[in-house]
């Protein structure tokens, strides 16, 4: 779209976009790996910031994208491809160290087959079905990111309280999920709103919808076992989405065009 004016021919436009996109997120990975060695900050903290601000960079480079249908195809081969190099990397048939260094807990490149590479498939397939046709996509993305990578954030540090029959997941974390879920969602639809995207989604009254959901998504993470919680997050949050949308009519766009 914003690159329409300079370049008539939408393929090469969407290229062009895609390799934008590509740079962004290789930047944003390698200024990751550059904290995490020189210890400027813990590493789980740089863990999530690579969690946290993936997604809504991503998600940023989407108005550079065609409004043709081929658009979002160009968009979701940033997130597949790196989610394939992610696969690579775990079964060991590509050494990256520095990848497994800023998105492991351990150092074994073989987490990144579990909680990193569901987290792309998920990117891939939100990116895919939705695209900017509907909010659905920012809310699911952003859920994703904001809240469960600020979840163990915060929990980490403030989490002494735990939940109810929970050994490692606080009420602060809980806390941080819900709250930064929230707010990266309406900063990302606030956005898109402006670019003109999603005109007709009437934010005042999403709000509260956005907010049930949101709390639910917070529930099912609370009680996810580790590494499935980058499924069990958008799952929970679409089927939520799908009960409210048509019963409370509180945005115009058609579930899931």
């Amino acid at each position: 779209m914003w690159l329409a004016p300079f370049i008539s021919d939408p393929w090469l436009s969407d290229l062009i976009a895609m390799l934008i996109s590509f740079v962004v997120a290789l930047a944003f990975l390698k200024l990751n790996d550059l904290i995490a060695h020189r210890g400027w900050l813990p590493e789980y903290v740089t863990r999530k910031l690579v969690h946290i601000g993936t997604g809504p960079l991503f998600l940023l480079c989407w108005p550079l994208y065609s409004e043709t249908w081929h658009g979002r195809w160009f968009a979701a081969f940033v997130p597949a491809s790196l989610t394939a190099l992610f696969a690579l990397i775990g079964v060991g048939i590509v050494k990256k160290d520095d990848f497994v260094a800023a998105m492991s807990r351990t150092g074994d490149p073989r987490e990144l087959l579990r909680g990193p590479l569901i987290y792309g498939i998920v990117f891939v397939l939100v990116t895919l079905v939705f695209w900017t046709t509907s909010p659905v996509s920012v809310i699911l993305l952003m859920l994703l990111c904001g809240g469960d990578g600020l979840a163990d954030v915060v929990g980490r540090r403030l989490g002494r309280a735990k939940l109810p029959g929970q050994a490692t997941k606080s009420w602060a974390g809980s806390i941080g999920f819900f709250l930064g879920g929230l707010v990266l969602t309406l900063a990302l639809l606030t956005y898109f709103g402006a670019v003109g995207f999603f005109l007709r989604l009437d934010l005042r009254s999403a709000l509260a919808p956005i907010a049930v959901t949101t709390a639910l998504a917070t529930i099912v993470e609370a009680y996810t076992p580790a590494d499935f919680d980058n499924l069990t997050v958008p799952s929970a949050a679409l089927a939520a989405l799908w009960l409210i949308i048509p019963a409370s009519g509180w945005w115009q766009v058609p579930f899931g065009v």
